[in-house]
């Protein structure tokens, strides 16, 4: 077999480990794009009926929140400094505290958009220990905050034809059936395109006016060349659009024929968005590919990613990569939510993929 990351250096992280202490410190939140251009919320915006539940009131970014200018001043200042130096403790003193994430209710948190213009941080780790946990293993994603507060769970079902992951708000209850269950992530039989539902109910089984079905919250789809992944993977996230008051277009197929994976393919994009992962840069003199993760980001590996709108290369949706051998940053922007984010990261460990 071809070892498909062989020969070609993963993504080395030399513009992004510098400012890894200072940016790792205390984070829960903060703007990762470092230029102000547009507004982003106005690339997601795609219409579609208001949902006719009654809203949740919508949270405000908390005051300690950093402007993206001071934002982008620190990482120019740490962007060129090898290792721990006196100046970055200073620097982390005179910042703001990170505010403070409101998990008050998990399941209602776990789905819902990130604040605009706050990143919310977060950490995957993955339990390898036990019996078949070397095959199965369980990934936590928690925040990467002080109280490292737990938000989901998620590990691969077994006798499933297909990679088949079911996603959890409870870490001790990965179960289909009983009230923890919040979403899955199901791939095709290749393992290059994924689907991430929510927890409704199965188009089987619709009530009369539909309202029960599943939603679908995402769609991963990984390219394959000849050789496999070697190099770079590249993937395209398709998720559905917001309407105006910044709430995700609920979109439930009534068949498989009529999904976010079909809708992509045909190109029928109503209320539908598509991202991809930013394109790492070759750089000659580490002869690899890199990516600047602002810090949040220290080991290479091909699992590394961030995922951008085309138009706006510089506005970070959500980036992944990995800082210990079973440990990794997940850090996701508006319009994401925790489920979607934590599902595309399970997307990048399946087998089919998961050439380290």
């Amino acid at each position: 077999s071809i070892h498909c990351c062989v020969n070609v250096s993963p993504m080395s992280l030399t513009a992004a480990t510098s400012s890894a202490e200072e940016d790792d410190s205390d984070s829960s939140t903060k703007p990762i794009r470092s230029e102000k251009k547009k507004n982003p919320v106005s690339l997601f915006q795609t219409g579609g009926d208001p949902p006719k539940e009654k809203k949740s009131k919508k949270k405000v970014p908390p005051k300690g929140a950093e402007s993206e200018e001071e934002t982008s001043e620190t990482l120019q200042k740490n962007s060129n400094k090898k290792g721990k130096t006196k100046k970055s403790k200073k620097l982390k003193e005179e910042r703001p505290p990170s505010p403070v994430i409101e998990v008050d209710n998990l399941e209602e948190f776990v789905l819902r958009p990130a604040p605009q213009g706050v990143t919310i941080k977060c950490r995957v780790t993955r339990d390898k220990k036990g019996m078949d946990r070397g095959l199965y293993p369980t990934y936590y994603l928690h925040l990467d905050n002080d109280k490292k507060v737990f938000l989901l769970a998620g590990r691969k079902r077994k006798k499933s034809k297909t990679s088949n992951y079911l996603i959890s708000i409870d870490p001790t209850d990965l179960s289909r059936v009983g009230e923890n269950f919040i979403g899955k992530l199901r791939s095709n039989l290749m393992g290059t395109r994924f689907t991430v539902f929510d927890n409704g109910a199965n188009p089987d089984r619709a009530n009369a006016d539909w309202s029960n079905v599943r939603q679908e919250l995402s769609a991963v789809v990984y390219e394959t060349n000849v050789l496999g992944f070697k190099g770079p993977r590249k993937m395209t996230v398709i998720i559905p659009g917001m309407n105006a008051d910044g709430e995700r277009v609920p979109i439930r197929p009534r068949n498989d024929n009529d999904g976010l994976l079909m809708r992509w393919q045909n190109r029928n994009m109503d209320n539908v968005i598509e991202l991809h992962n930013k394109a790492p840069v070759w750089n000659d003199e580490t002869q690899s590919y890199v990516l600047n993760f602002h810090g949040r980001v220290t080991h290479a590996s091909v699992k590394n990613f961030q995922i951008v709108h085309s138009s706006d290369p510089d506005y970070i949706v959500m980036q992944f990569g990995r800082v210990a051998d079973d440990a990794f940053t997940m850090d996701y922007n508006y319009p994401l939510c925790a489920v979607q984010a934590f599902a595309i990261a399970l997307s990048s460990f399946d087998g089919k993929l998961a050439c380290e």
